[in-house]
Order: structure tokens, then C-alpha cells, then sequence
């Protein structure tokens, strides 16, 4: 799971350090293995320059899971990419898991990164998909949970090796070139050629050019998705079979509340109805079709009148207060549009409590029930914090051997507020990369999922978006699937089950076609 933040656009980023170039540099350091011993590094180090990452830790381990036990290598370490001339930029941290009982040449391999900008990868590796996992399921999360693991019987290890990355500024990666350089890892563009590199050099190190790749991208991370695979294309020459993207941000324009776009209230109104409906049972598309129909249909229709026609505004005040259980009198007040911020207060106040933006059946009590306007932290994101990173460290430090000095960054809003979106007046979007990957590739697929309560990324925005983009060939090779629960829908077990058994069926499908095209 990872924080969505864009800030105001700033002017198009002119990378002066082009990482497609600066990977060849990267692929001769490979050629002689690590740098030098950090010993040495020590040594040579100029006075004031940060302590360097260790050097890689291999471990290996035995994880028992019903009806299964699995052998496996865990790898934590770093990889450093430099300039042209060889001076280093930052360092990568990732954590890898391997099976040890199949062929790398054939074994797919799936990279994953989460979002932010500025979230560590721990989201997907320990609540979701890695051979271990933490316990969050339930109503409320405790800042002061235990951070103690539990093998994952829903890891993907079954199906594919595992390669966890954090881009700089999150868990122990770090820029280490500069102000100019850190400008450069935190933009979208700087982002996407670091992570190319990143991604070229360790299939390179690890001869596993010849796998089936795959890329695994959550929150902004899935915004990155589509944009990284288009960029290995055309610049690194390496094909990614699917893409999974968690939770996405396709288009930044139907998050913007600012923007005042009727589209804004539609996307997010099916996810507001979903939380009301999740306090009655399970929630499911079908019980959810009146509210979609509604909200790209009728009201979106009354949005665009305007709130100048007073019957318009009339019409969607009663259905929305019906579809979302909140005060008939607020959406009149409100002319039917309901900010994220606003649902998260009203929907539970007579019980004083707030409900998390991130899944809004999840809820924390009002700090100040009384006020008119309260500030207050996230029921998950915030709540989650501290025993993830606590898990986090213990995992890299005990489980995997792996003592790093310094700060460990979770979620690290310093990157989220210096990052360099680029575009001017645009918004960020990937739907046209999306599209040009996708065209390109015939045997390509993607699989885009969230979750019903979600009202940061709501699923509905996408599936409006996804409705715009046509089959690309014979059959449709993109998809959405919803599952109960938030942005991090993982953490509820059924919906971790269904996740996982939708991505086997889609790894399944893509090494199919795979196998298909090599006896073409």
C-alpha cells in the first residue's frame, strides 16, 4: 500500500544523466563484480560522505505452507548505478526470493515497487505476495501491533521468483550524487530510467535475461507500470509478459478533486456507496451495478447542468444520500458533491468515528467529534506505520541477515513533496503508454485490480478508463478485477486468496502465449 501525492505540476525535467546510457557503465561494473570490499570503501571514503549500504546478504530457508513446504534463497543487497564516467548516483536497495528447486532460465521473475512517491516496497512484500506476511486483517488497525511474521500460504514464490525494489529515498536506498541527481531520481521520468537500469542491471548480474518477466506495480507504483515497460521496450531491449497493477493511478486527472470535473465525483461515488454497503455484508460488482449505472449515467448528466439547476442539484442530493447513507441534508448542502475528506467524517459520526480514505470500511475514533472541522490521522495508512516498519527491519536484520546503518524509510514524504512531475499544465497520465505497450506486444497482458472501499484510487475512475481503450488485437488482454476491501484489499485473507488465484491464471495465460509464439 502507498500514499498517492501529487503536487502542482512543475515544468518539463531535462535529464542531463541519461540512465539508458549511464546502464552501460552500470553493466561494466557488473562485469567485475561488487565495487570493493566495504572495508576498503571505508578506507577511501572523503570526509562527510554517507556510510555506504552492506554488501549483499544471501540466505537461505525452509517456509512450511499448507499442503506444500518451500526451499528458498533470500537475497538483500543493493546495486549502485553511476554516471558514464563511473561516479556513483545512488544505491538500489531490493530484496529477492528465489525457489531452489527450478531452472532460472525458465523460472518467471517478477519485479515489484510500490508507490508514493515514496513508499518502500515492504507494502507488497509483507502484506501481499512475499513468502512471509504480516497480520492486519480486521475492523481497526494498532499502531502498536506486533510486528511479528507469518508464513504467507498466499505468496506468489509458487509461480514466479520475487524482486522487492525501493527507488531512492525509501527503506535504505539513498541518492548519493547530489542535489542535481536526487532532482533527477525524483521526477517521472528520472524515476522511470532508474528503475530501467535497476531492473537491466540485476536481470544481467543474475543471469536471468532469458526468464519470463513480469512487473508487479501498486498505487504509483502502477502509474509506473505502464510507463517502465514501454521504457525497457524501446530503450533496454527487455520484454515484460504481463503487467499486475495494484490499486493504480492511470490518469491523475480523475483524482484531481481540485480540478472541480464532474468525473472526479462520478469515479469516486460506486467506492462511497460500497462503504455503506460493506456495513450490511459482502460487497460484490453485481450489488454495486444500480451505483455504477447512476454514477456515469444520470448523474453525471445532472453534474454537468450544473449547480445552477436547482432540480438537477434537487435529483442528486436525495439518490446520492440514498446510494452513500449520508445526511440528506449534507448532500443538498454539498449540491451532491462529496469530497474524500468530507465522506471520511460524516459517514460514521453519530458513532464519533473516522473512516480511513484508504479503505473506508476501516475506522478510528474522531479525535474532536465536537468541532466542525477536525484534523486527524488515517486509520491505515498512519495506523499502519509503525508495526510495518518495525517488521520491516526486524525481517532485513534477523530473517535475512541484512544490518544496514541508518534510517529505514517506509513511507518518505520528503520525496513525495520535492518530486518533479513535468507535463506543465498536464496532468501525469499512462494510458497511452498502456496502450502503446500493449499494441506493440500482442502477447502482452495486463491485469489491473483493486479494492471496492478505496476512495483514493477508486476502481471506478479506471474502469472508465479502461472502457476507452480498445482490444489491441484478436482478444482482450487487459482486465480489471475488485475485491472487498481498500487500497490494500491484500490485507482482508479472501481477498488475498482471490488476488492470488486471478494472477496465477493471468502468469498462466502469459507464459501460454509465450510458449505459443516460441513454436511459431
Amino acid at each position: 500500500m502507498s500514499r498517492i501525492l501529487r503536487s502542482p505540476l512543475l515544468a518539463a525535467l531535462c535529464l542531463s544523466l541519461a540512465l539508458p546510457l549511464a546502464a552501460q557503465a552500470l553493466e561494466r561494473a557488473a562485469q567485475g563484480g561488487r565495487e570493493q570490499a566495504p572495508q576498503e570503501q571505508r578506507r577511501q571514503r572523503p570526509e562527510g560522505e554517507a556510510q555506504r549500504l552492506p554488501p549483499e546478504s544471501v540466505t537461505r530457508h525452509t517456509l512450511e505452507l499448507p499442503n506444500r513446504t518451500l526451499q528458498l534463497t533470500a537475497t538483500a543487497g543493493s546495486l549502485t548505478l553511476t554516471d558514464m564516467q563511473g561516479t556513483p548516483q545512488a544505491e538500489i536497495g531490493f530484496v529477492a526470493y528465489t525457489r531452489d528447486d527450478s531452472d532460472p532460465a525458465t523460472r518467471p521473475v517478477t519485479f515489484a515497487v510500490n508507490g508514493g512517491p515514496g513508499a518502500s516496497s515492504a507494502y507488497l512484500n509483507l502484506l501481499a505476495i512475499g513468502p512471509w506476511r504480516l497480520p492486519l486483517d480486521g475492523p481497526t488497525i494498532s499502531p502498536s501491533a506486533p510486528p511479528s511474521l507469518v508464513p504467507n500460504a498466499e505468496t506468489w514464490l509458487d509461480f514466479t521468483d520475487l524482486v522487492f525494489i525501493d527507488p531512492p529515498g525509501t527503506g535504505y536506498s539513498r541518492v548519493i550524487g547530489g542535489d542535481q541527481v536526487r532532482e533527477r531520481f525524483y521526477s517521472v521520468q528520472g524515476d522511470i530510467e532508474g528503475l530501467a537500469a535497476f531492473v537491466t542491471r540485476w536481470l544481467k548480474e543474475k543471469n536471468r535475461l532469458a526468464s519470463p518477466k513480469f512487473l508487479v506495480g501498486e498505487s504509483y507504483g502502477g502509474f509506473r507500470g505502464p510507463l517502465l515497460a514501454q521504457k525497457l521496450q524501446s530503450d533496454q531491449g527487455i520484454g515484460l509478459s504481463a503487467l499486475v497493477l495494484v490499486s493504480p493511478v492511470l490518469d491523475f486527472n480523475w483524482l484531481d478533486q481540485r480540478s472541480h470535473a464532474p468525473w472526479t465525483d462520478a469515479a469516486r461515488l460506486p467506492s462511497m456507496a460500497a462503504a455503506a454497503l460493506a456495513r450490511r455484508g459482502p460487497v460484490t460488482r453485481e450489488a454495486l451495478q444500480d451505483a455504477e449505472r447512476y454514477a456515469s449515467g444520470e448523474y453525471l448528466v445532472d453534474l454537468m447542468r450544473g449547480v445552477q439547476d436547482k432540480e438537477a442539484v434537487e435529483r442528486i442530493s436525495r439518490r446520492v444520500a440514498e446510494l452513500t447513507g449520508l445526511s440528506p441534508d449534507l448532500t443538498r448542502r454539498l449540491a451532491g458533491r462529496i469530497d474524500t475528506r468530507t465522506f471520511q467524517r460524516e459517514m460514521r459520526r453519530q458513532s464519533s468515528e473516522v473512516v480511513s480514505a484508504y479503505d473506508a470500511n476501516v475506522a478510528g475514533a474522531d479525535p474532536d467529534p465536537n468541532a466542525y472541522a477536525a484534523r486527524f490521522e488515517d486509520p491505515v495508512l498512519t495506523a499502519m506505520t509503525a508495526p510495518l516498519t518495525s517488521a520491516m527491519i526486524d525481517h532485513l536484520t534477523r530473517t535475512l541477515n541484512y544490518k544496514a546503518e541508518g534510517r529505514y524509510n517506509l513511507l518518505n514524504e520528503s520525496v513525495s513533496r520535492a518530486w518533479r512531475w513535468g507535463g506543465g499544465r498536464n496532468a501525469p497520465e499512462n494510458t497511452d503508454e498502456l496502450k502503446s505497450a500493449l499494441a506493440l506486444d500482442g502477447k502482452m497482458r495486463v491485469l489491473v485490480v483493486h479494492g471496492f472501499t478505496d476512495l483514493v484510487t477508486p476502481y471506478y475512475a479506471n474502469q472508465l478508463l479502461l472502457n476507452q481503450i480498445p482490444n489491441l488485437g484478436p482478444e482482450r488482454r487487459l482486465s480489471l478485477k475488485v475485491y472487498d476491501g481498500g487500497h490494500m484489499f491484500y490485507s482482508r485473507n479472501a481477498s488475498r486468496q482471490a488476488f492470488r488465484s486471478d494472477v496465477q491464471r493471468l502468469f498462466d495465460e502469459a507464459l501460454q502465449a509465450r510458449a505459443a509464439a516460441n513454436r511459431d
